[in-house]
């Protein structure tokens, strides 16, 4: 299952993401550090298919874990070029330009 979390300011709907056994964990590598904090991705679990319906209305969007960012990637918000990873785990930022 994926975990989202939504936001919502004015127009902007921003949503963290990530693969719902990566909450709570740290990532370092090099000068990079990823932390899946609980209070930013805990939100509600979601399936792939309902995960792709609500990225596609978002204008940012932080996202990490191989479910999570391949599904961003299968619908054409993610460039697979674009995606880190850190430990071996990917990691992706998106934003929608209006």
């Amino acid at each position: 299952m994926i975990s989202i979390k939504v936001y919502k300011k004015g127009k902007d709907l921003l949503i963290g993401a990530c693969d719902e056994t990566l909450i709570g964990k740290t990532f370092e590598e090099g000068k990079f550090h990823l932390e899946v904090k609980k209070e930013f991705y805990d939100g509600e679990r979601v399936t792939k298919e309902v995960f792709k319906r609500i990225l596609d209305s978002a204008t940012i969007a932080n996202l990490v874990g191989k479910a999570t960012i391949k599904a961003a990637i299968e619908i054409g918000l993610v460039d697979p070029g674009c995606v880190i990873k850190i430990k071996g785990i990917p990691h992706a930022q998106m934003v929608r330009m209006l």
